[in-house]
């Protein structure tokens, strides 16, 4: 294979409350949310996230999320798929195990940021990535903290990676 080809790389940005949380925020948090986000990288064809079952994968827009509310360009890669699947295996049985997920810690956001930053150096928008703090620093979040730790999110539709390049 020809070692300059290139891949693109896109950010799908979900918005997980249906526009709830611009509505809501104001009043329950004391400031303005947008959305309460779930995100995936697609790259080689394929949309992959991180939930409470671990690595998954589906079609673009596959998901009952269905079409993103935003699509990102987060530039290109040449990491093939092969490389590519070999550290989502990786990341799979270790980091990314769907024992291992904490919604405001290490969640969908936190692996887009860590994949997008493997395959294009490029980090996701930080509006993305700084909502749990957002949300953990009002009384509000605070207190509801301990009922959102116990959550685990899995968008459904995907098929769950199990490590196993070829065999998602």
């Amino acid at each position: 294979m020809d070692q300059s080809t290139v891949y693109p790389v896109k950010l799908y940005v979900y918005d997980m409350s249906k526009g709830m949380a611009r509505q809501l925020s104001p009043i329950m948090l004391g400031k303005q949310l947008d959305g309460i986000w779930h995100t995936a990288i697609v790259v080689h064809g394929d949309e992959f996230f991180y939930g409470g079952e671990g690595i998954s994968s589906c079609q673009p827009g596959g998901t009952v999320l269905g079409a993103p509310n935003t699509v990102v360009d987060l530039g290109t890669t040449e990491v093939t798929e092969e490389i590519f699947m070999d550290y989502l295996t990786s990341l799979g049985e270790s980091t990314y195990r769907g024992d291992r997920y904490r919604l405001f810690e290490h969640n969908c956001n936190t692996f887009s940021n860590e994949v997008a930053q493997f395959l294009t150096g490029a980090k996701i928008p930080a509006y993305i990535t700084d909502l749990p703090s957002e949300v953990l620093s009002t009384p509000f979040g605070q207190a509801l903290r301990p009922i959102l730790d116990s959550i685990h999110i899995q968008p459904p539709g995907g098929n769950h990676f199990n490590g196993h390049y070829g065999q998602r």
